[in-house]
């Protein structure tokens, strides 16, 4: 009976040691990812997503688990996003999720988030009212966190950056701003009225244009006919289209601003070289060291994807490890105690250093912005490649723009 009693115990301890590792290997820590993986400015987001995973499991995972990239398209389609996210949390049991360029999207999920006490960032959308209401309503809406610029920062960038390019370096003078009708456009546009003028560029009209536009003859047509220096633009569902017609139609004013789309490596191939000239904001790009991760970054996603990572790309790489991060900080995946360790994030990204905003700041659990932080980067379409021409002391060329614009003399 003793030969028998060791037996079995020493049975029952290598059955212990044989299972404990395939536990392990079949309960990984999920993470979900919805985006909009038919759209040029939504796929990277997965895609990043998932070199991020593969990186930390080569490296061990987190606290001796795996990650898994549990990813969902969401067909550009909030209620489509709700779903997902009802599946992701409840049925796929992720801890956490990544979610979307698309500020209407963001906005669907961020109610839910708060419901499911499932942690929420978002790589790319970039409404005020995201991080708004997690300041208003701290205490259901904790879990949601914003790891791309709000739109009113994103404007000030642009503006800053105007004051150099436009103004001192072009001696630009009035503009007309150009936006789609998009709730992340609404706190652009009331920024750009506020701070083009400030600068020095008087804007001549505002006009605001329907996501669903084909045809923008018309409005490049009253546009000539105020004759404005520069088009400064808010765009991001269109792209393509209006960057065709305004070199189709030889549209004498350089398009400058933000234009989403602009900032993947196949827009060129997209508008067919017709974006030749238009700048474009960006907070990290694939020729400038913003911290020393991002080049090797872009490197890696071109080489595994054949392509330049698009803007939301890079911070949706960033957010898989501050999830990690944060679930190592927690011991787990509680989603309270993971929310406790990403208010503590300080992290240094692709993107720049990583520290996110207080629950008394208006712009609660967004980046912090500045010098040392997040800034930004103004990037130029030139013979097929993205070139950083602003600020000066990261800049890897200079403005050059196609023959039929005509700049002030």
């Amino acid at each position: 009976m003793r030969i028998s009693h060791k037996i079995g115990v020493a049975g029952a301890a290598l059955g212990l040691a044989l299972a404990v590792p395939t536990a392990q290997a079949a309960d990984p820590i999920k993470i979900g990812v919805i985006a909009e993986t038919s759209a040029i400015s939504g796929v990277g987001i997965p895609n990043a997503a998932k070199m991020a995973a593969e990186e930390i499991n080569k490296a061990g995972g987190v606290n001796g688990q795996m990650i898994e990239i549990v990813d969902y398209d969401d067909h550009n389609s909030a209620v489509d996003a709700v779903r997902a996210f009802q599946r992701a949390a409840q049925q796929d049991h992720v801890a956490a999720v990544i979610a979307s360029y698309v500020s209407e999207v963001v906005l669907a999920l961020e109610p839910w988030s708060g419901r499911l006490k499932m942690p929420l960032i978002t790589p790319g959308a970039a409404s005020n009212d995201i991080t708004k209401r997690v300041h208003d309503d701290y205490d259901h809406l904790k879990y949601v966190f914003h790891g791309y610029l709000a739109s009113t920062q994103i404007a000030d960038v642009v503006c800053e950056a105007s004051k150099t390019l436009m103004i001192n370096d072009l001696h630009m003078k009035t503009a007309v701003v150009m936006s789609e009708d998009a709730a992340w456009t609404i706190p652009l546009d009331e920024e750009y009225l506020k701070c083009l003028p400030a600068g020095g560029l008087k804007v001549l009209d505002h006009i605001r244009l329907s996501p669903d536009t084909t045809d923008f003859t018309p409005i490049f047509n009253k546009i000539e006919g105020l004759k404005p220096d520069v088009i400064v633009t808010g765009i991001s569902h269109v792209g393509v289209q209006p960057t065709v017609q305004w070199q189709q139609q030889q549209v004498p004013m350089p398009m400058y601003g933000v234009s989403s789309q602009a900032t993947n490596a196949t827009f060129w191939k997209d508008t067919n070289g017709a974006s030749d000239g238009v700048i474009f904001n960006m907070v990290a790009a694939p020729d400038v060291a913003v911290t020393p991760k991002t080049i090797p970054f872009a490197k890696a996603y071109q080489a595994k994807y054949g392509s330049l990572p698009g803007y939301a790309a890079y911070q949706s790489y960033d957010d898989v490890y501050m999830w990690v991060d944060a679930i190592r900080k927690a011991g787990g995946t509680d989603p309270d105690k993971m929310v406790e360790a990403m208010e503590q994030t300080d992290y240094v990204s692709t993107i720049g250093r990583i520290v996110f905003l207080p629950k008394t700041d208006t712009f609660a659990h967004g980046m912090k912005i500045g010098p040392g932080y997040i800034s930004g980067l103004m990037v130029q379409w030139q013979n097929g490649n993205p070139v950083t021409v602003w600020p000066a002391n990261v800049a890897t060329g200079k403005m050059v723009f196609p023959a039929f614009t005509k700049l002030p003399q």
